[in-house]
């Protein structure tokens, strides 16, 4: 990796982070779709699940106190069962592929109606939530827009969101490292010295990014995170058809 690459990539992740900081989702997603048009999915999804990892870890030790941890436990339990299942077929599929799962996901949550998937977002619905969730990441890299939407259609505030999905995240990601890590000998590594410096970059998006949701309301992370999904999960669909076009 040239000098050049690490230092585009380093301000590429403090706005991620920063963004993610802010509504706790969209970063991850603009920095996946980054890596994934410059190095093979197996390394993209390593070097990604780092910072993420960095990112969450540091977002959910900033806000603990706001956690839901009866929802972070579900999570965390419906991850391993989609994990252990998973791991027996070690799919990955095509960068075309991944980016459509992408961008679908949250358009197929607004369209169920809440008699079928209630807006309460108890353990027994998280379980069942985070299972496709751990599933979709397996694939695309993230669950952003999926549980983004998931967490926007509760009744919780928005540092309650922030929290208890950055604990949520923080474990699926970690899962993710060591199911990619797997399968890192197929691309290369990621050199060392830059996952540290990806670590540091993730933090300090981070910690600007809590300073912002302090000046939010709740009503204004609501529908500022509802805009973002939809148009970056539009992006996803649409570029992932050109992908597509160009296979044909």
């Amino acid at each position: 990796m040239t000098a050049l690459l690490a230092a585009s990539l380093s301000v590429l992740m403090i706005f991620t982070a920063l963004l993610s900081g802010v509504f706790g989702m969209a970063g991850g997603l603009i920095l996946i779709g980054v890596l994934l048009f410059i190095m093979p999915l197996p390394q993209a999804m390593v070097l990604h699940a780092v910072t993420q990892m960095a990112s969450n870890g540091w977002r959910a030790i900033l806000w603990w106190r706001h956690i839901e941890w009866r929802i972070a436990a579900a999570s965390i339990v419906g991850s391993l069962l989609a994990v252990g299942l998973w791991s027996l077929w070690l799919y990955v599929p095509d960068r075309a592929v991944a980016l459509l799962l992408l961008g679908i996901s949250p358009f197929i949550v607004r369209a169920i109606p809440d008699s079928v998937l209630p807006r309460n977002l108890g353990p027994g619905q998280m379980l069942g939530g985070s299972a496709i969730c751990m599933m979709l990441m397996l694939v695309a890299g993230v669950t952003g827009p999926l549980l983004d939407t998931l967490f926007l259609r509760t009744t919780l505030e928005r540092k309650q969101i922030i929290a208890t999905k950055a604990a949520c995240q923080l474990f699926s990601h970690s899962l993710k490292l060591v199911y990619f890590g797997a399968l890192i000998d197929q691309a290369g590594s990621v050199e060392p010295w830059f996952l540290a410096i990806a670590v540091a970059s993730s933090m300090i998006g981070t910690s600007l990014g809590k300073l912002l949701l302090e000046k939010l309301s709740d009503k204004q992370f609501r529908v500022w995170s509802n805009r973002i999904i939809t148009t970056i999960a539009t992006y996803y669909v649409g570029y992932s058809l050109v992908l597509m076009a160009r296979l044909a």
